[in-house]
């Protein structure tokens, strides 16, 4: 089984928190669409197995039908789609419309992604989002009607600009739509090169406050609860059974094919390779049919540390049979460790391994690099 995610490299506007490759420069687009296709059809794909299909961005629903159409033919003549589970497209609300809608359906999208990141219109603005309250409040009305299509939303939490009642209520709101069955929520987290941080460097806004952040963090786990959903990785959140199955696999370790520029890919075993996040430089390479990509053949402690990483971010946590597959003895030799974080309630242990506790979900990343192998 694998999946196939499709990079589309362009936005309205940059938002300020955004370290993800993009242009706003839209008059190479077509140009761009035709270089993805050109790499599906120069890549080596199995005939059968894909499981799911990720649009992701930038801005996916930016694309022109014919456009959809250009990359979704060059998949088709690669591989086998009509079994997929998962079909997920990347939208704003900005561009949600009737036909916007009528067209995913046709190309058979069974689930978008909306990205909301906040219903206060002070903090979108702060966040230079190309939409506003009312045009998401319009799109989640027009996406509320189509029972074929699942919705995931994505808000950002932790803000200078968010009260915890303003939190409480964007999550109280969201639960009204029925076809909203999946929650990407986020901190607010100061990236380098990035507009949000020459506005910290420079005290335009206050540095982010880790302390609401971790108040914010323990609103949204005590509502999830409370709402019966089920907590399944760090900033994922479903209704029983709507787990995102292309996140699920990245998670899991199986195989991807990422096609666009700057778009990742994995063999499901030591490879890993990326493409050129440049536009201009991707596109040049496909038309001279090469591959810009970079390569990375992985080692012994590099998978280990990716497994830690990665499943420690889970609900099911590091598995003692998966990890001393990668490295027999490293049970063994993290056992002080571990010990220590259970003594402080970061994390569970059990007969089949440990995971984090909501204390410890706040400090994920740093306990899982402790844990690394150099």
């Amino acid at each position: 089984m694998f999946g196939i995610y499709v990079h589309i490299p362009f936005c309205r506007k940059a938002c300020h928190y955004c370290n993800f490759h993009f242009s706003t420069s839209l008059g190479n687009r077509t140009r761009v669409v035709n270089a993805i296709a050109a790499e599906i059809r120069l890549t080596h794909i199995p005939q059968t197995g894909c499981q799911s299909i990720y649009f992701g961005g930038g801005t996916p629903s930016l694309l022109h039908v014919d456009e959809w159409e250009i990359i979704m033919k060059a998949i088709k003549s690669k591989t086998d789609i009509s079994n997929i589970q998962e079909f997920t497209v990347e939208c704003n609300p900005e561009d949600i419309d009737s036909d916007l809608i009528e067209n995913l359906k046709q190309l058979g999208v069974n689930r978008v992604s909306l990205g909301l990141q906040s219903l206060n219109e002070l903090e979108l603005k702060a966040m230079n989002r190309a939409h506003s309250k009312e045009q998401s409040l319009t799109a989640l009305a027009l996406l509320n009607k189509e029972k074929s299509i699942t919705l995931s939303v994505d808000l950002i939490y932790g803000t200078p600009w968010k009260s915890d009642e303003e939190w409480q209520g964007e999550l109280d709101f969201i639960k009204k739509y029925s076809t909203i069955k999946h929650l990407s929520a986020y901190a607010l987290t100061v990236e380098e090169k990035t507009v949000l941080a020459h506005q910290v460097n420079k005290n335009i806004i206050p540095p982010i406050d880790e302390d609401k952040a971790a108040l914010q963090f323990d609103i949204l786990q005590k509502h999830i609860k409370k709402v019966g959903w089920e907590a399944y990785e760090i900033s994922n959140y479903c209704a029983e059974g709507y787990r995102a199955i292309h996140n699920s696999n990245y998670w899991n370790f199986l195989p991807y094919y990422g096609f666009g520029p700057s778009a990742h890919s994995y063999d499901g075993d030591t490879l890993r390779y990326w493409n050129e996040p440049n536009n201009a430089r991707y596109v040049s390479a496909i038309e001279n049919h090469s591959f810009p990509r970079e390569i990375e053949k992985l080692t012994e402690n590099d998978r280990l540390n990716e497994y830690i990483m990665v499943k420690l971010r889970t609900k099911e946590g590091i598995v003692w049979s998966d990890i001393e597959l990668l490295r027999m003895s490293w049970r063994k030799e993290k056992k002080t460790m571990l010990e220590h974080y259970k003594s402080n309630g970061w994390i569970d242990i059990d007969e089949s391994g440990f995971y984090l506790t909501n204390k410890g979900r706040l400090i994920g990343d740093e306990l899982s690099a402790n844990l690394f192998e150099s």
